[in-house]
């Protein structure tokens, strides 16, 4: 009996073992079922000293998580200022972010840090001292820049009523924590916007044809990749971008602005018409969340989203009236309210992750004909160090 009894009661302990405790952190789906997963640097320069000696830096870096049975196209999901490819991974309040939601759905991703940012820190490009930024210099602006609500120093923040965002004590406290700084200098110039084309297209080399998803800040770098590699980038999905790009043979048209920083920060960017026309070779999809004003506002990041907003719908007519396929959503003109400017990590994030699916359904990117089984492997034709074989 004594002996029934323990057997009994080492196969209740066994069951409660294979029993994962409640969590609402996870998300009570399938498993995610991984081919493989990896990282890789990509891009980068290489300086050589009088000295003989080397300075490897300015790459980008990139995690990537390829499903057991991928569709065809990756996703590369690039972060947006004062952020790094953490944005992408588990929301504020512990939630999947898109680091598991399309993986789970078999899309490949690659979350990418941008170079002089996070694990891409490596630089010798010093910050200047003179970004005036304020998104990366006051908490308080990343809150107004995220749209959670509003916060004037040295009054309190407030929270906009319906806000997707979790605003619970331990939600804040991790939101703070995942800004980030700069390790170098990133100066607002088409050189170095066409820098940062130019690394994402060697990303592009290891990956193949890919959808690019850009956020805030990243998305002027995203135009730039367009033009850069308008035969690899499958489609550009910008949430929020900061800036747009137009062509120089038409008049960037006028946006009346009240904070004379954004209007400087938030200015359309100039770019040759044939390079513009490069756009127009691959469906472009921008959405925008909620909260954002109306009306002129001397707040900063209160400003910059209205702006942006507006020189969207340019943009927009700009391609499309160059022949191109660039689609404009507004979520609370759909019905979906109360997003910040980061939907994908919002409490709706996985309708969010469903109206992504869907537009990239309706473009013919969601195929497994082909499945996408990783990055190729890196290439290198020279040695980039004097190298000697000892006999």
């Amino acid at each position: 009996m004594r002996k029934t009894l323990l057997m009994l009661a080492g196969a209740l302990l066994a069951a409660l073992w294979l029993v994962p405790p409640h969590n609402g952190l996870a998300q009570e789906e399938k498993p995610i079922a991984l081919r493989t997963m990896g990282s890789l640097f990509f891009g980068g320069t290489v300086t050589k000293g009088p000295d003989g000696e080397t300075f490897h830096g300015d790459h980008g870096y990139a995690q990537f998580y390829i499903p057991h049975n991928a569709r065809e196209y990756p996703l590369i999901l690039w972060h947006g200022v004062g952020q790094s490819g953490r944005s992408w991974e588990s929301t504020p309040d512990g939630r999947e972010g898109y680091q598991a939601i399309l993986p789970r759905r078999d899309w490949p991703i690659y979350i990418i840090d941008q170079p002089r940012r996070g694990r891409a820190g490596y630089t010798r490009a010093l910050p200047s001292g003179t970004d005036v930024q304020p998104t990366t210099a006051r908490e308080s602006s990343a809150w107004n820049a995220f749209r959670n609500g509003i916060w004037v120093p040295p009054g309190p923040a407030t929270v906009f009523a319906g806000v997707r965002f979790p605003s619970d004590a331990a939600s804040i406290e991790q939101f703070f924590r995942q800004q980030t700084p700069n390790t170098g200098d990133e100066p607002r110039t088409n050189g170095h916007r066409a820098f940062m084309g130019r690394t994402l297209a060697s990303l592009l080399n290891r990956t193949g044809p890919a959808v690019l998803v850009t956020h805030s800040n990243s998305g002027q770098y995203g135009w730039f990749a367009g033009m850069t590699a308008p035969d690899k980038l499958k489609a550009i999905v910008a949430y929020e971008p900061g800036q747009f790009v137009f062509p120089d043979d038409e008049p960037i048209p006028e946006v009346p602005f009240k904070n004379p920083l954004a209007g400087e920060l938030l200015q359309g960017i100039a770019v040759p018409a044939a390079e513009f026309r490069k756009l127009t070779r691959m469906p472009i999809l921008v959405v925008y969340g909620d909260n954002i004003s109306t009306e002129p506002s001397d707040i900063f990041n209160v400003e910059v989203w209205r702006l942006s907003k507006a020189r969207a719908r340019a943009f927009v007519d700009a391609v499309n009236r160059q022949g191109g396929d660039a689609t404009l959503v507004i979520l609370p003109e759909m019905g979906i309210t109360g997003n910040t400017h980061t939907p994908f990590a919002d409490l709706n994030n996985l309708e969010i992750a469903d109206h992504l699916e869907s537009w990239l359904h309706a473009k013919g990117l969601d195929g497994r004909g082909r499945p996408h089984t990783g990055p190729a492997p890196a290439t290198q034709e020279e040695v980039t160090i004097p190298l000697r074989e000892e006999p």
